[in-house]
């Protein structure tokens, strides 16, 4: 978990972009157990829109949809046994499709895989999103390592990974390699079926290592990236930026950076802790993540956010952050009600929505089609 730091001053700074990260009950395995979840709802519209409405309230730019082709495991390599933590999912694009006529301005961001998923299928389940959600649409692709995946699908499964291979991120990428070439070439085969008649949506790319970095600065908008610490910020966007000159990104076009962080949130000191104690005892082992935890209060959240933003590399700044919510919908009412409410009184967050769309909120060029 994360300590408060001293907050550094914002003047000068753009506002920061804000988004929300959503999946079942939170991303605590045991968030289903936690005061106030809804676990009997997860699998119905009325959940999802509830969430989103809020994120909405809180002038969020946008949220993401979990997914994936096979059930939650505490496993890498297929499906477990455990039937004391959620298991299953709602189709995201789905999810987004049902809600985006219930909000007018939020950003909704569905994950679907791309190892399996025919481009054709892609291009149009996502333009239709688009089109429900007036230009509010964006795509996150993920690739899919998992042979329960690929033997659904008859096909032959991956390269299994080792041990040795989860410990480090780079070598997790590097033994994955070929499925990072097969995605940007999805990327691309999808852009090439929206180009000239169909919106060009945002893509966001979830990296933590140099080939999902270079996966990003090809095909990518925006970056999520997972640093530890302020000087893990510095080091992150020196790759961010070495990945963008490795494949030739044109300068004119700099990959927006937002920082993933895992958050629990409680006004009173030391109780989000304590919730996470209770939590981690539920669910039989400590939490742990591919992000940055945080246990505090919006406040100490807050100064975290400023400081790890003051962070810069090769010319480039975080942009904004996506927050995890570990419990629903608790996590979310104190990023929204509390959180957002103290960057504002800061000078670093929105008062208003000013655009309507997603390209407008991230501060990208729209796309050709809706500027003809």
């Amino acid at each position: 978990m994360t300590s408060p730091a001293t907050p550094r001053p914002t003047r000068g700074l753009p506002p920061l972009h804000l988004a929300v990260a959503l999946d079942g009950a939170g991303w605590h395995p045991a968030a289903w157990r936690a005061e106030g979840a809804r676990p009997g709802e997860l699998f119905t519209a009325g959940y999802w829109a509830g969430l989103v409405t809020e994120a909405e309230h809180g002038l969020l730019d946008l949220v993401t949809f979990e997914d994936a082709l096979a059930l939650q495991s505490v496993s890498l390599r297929g499906p477990d046994d455990r039937t004391d933590q959620v298991r299953g999912r709602l189709d995201a694009v789905l999810i987004a499709s049902r809600v985006a006529p219930l909000t007018s301005r939020i950003g909704l961001v569905p994950t679907t895989n791309v190892t399996h998923t025919e481009p054709l299928h892609l291009s149009a389940a996502l333009a239709t999103l688009d089109h429900a959600a007036g230009g509010r649409a964006g795509w996150r692709p993920q690739v899919s390592a998992r042979s329960d995946d690929a033997t659904h699908f008859g096909r032959s499964a991956p390269a299994a990974l080792g041990e040795a291979d989860l410990a480090s991120p780079e070598k997790i990428s590097s033994r994955l390699a070929p499925l990072f070439e097969d995605a940007a070439e999805v990327l691309a085969d999808v852009g090439r079926r929206w180009d000239g008649h169909q919106p060009a949506l945002p893509v966001t790319v979830l990296a933590h290592a140099r080939i999902p970095y270079e996966l990003a600065a090809k095909g990518g908008d925006v970056v999520f990236v997972t640093p530890y610490s302020t000087d893990g910020v510095a080091t992150v966007l020196a790759e961010v930026a070495a990945a963008a000159t490795a494949v030739a990104r044109p300068a004119e076009r700099p990959l927006k950076v937002f920082a993933d962080l895992l958050v629990l949130l409680d006004d009173r000191p030391g109780e989000a802790a304590r919730h996470k104690d209770r939590l981690d005892e539920l669910a039989g082992a400590p939490l742990t993540s591919d992000a940055e935890i945080f246990a505090g209060t919006p406040a100490e959240l807050a100064d975290l956010l400023l400081d790890r933003r003051s962070a810069e590399a090769a010319g480039l700044r975080l942009d904004g952050f996506r927050l995890r919510p570990a419990r629903l919908p608790h996590d979310l009412l104190a990023i929204t009600r509390s959180l957002v409410p103290e960057l504002q009184r800061r000078g670093a967050f929105r008062t208003a929505y000013r655009t309507s769309t997603l390209h407008g909120h991230l501060g990208l060029p729209a796309p050709a089609a809706a500027r003809t």
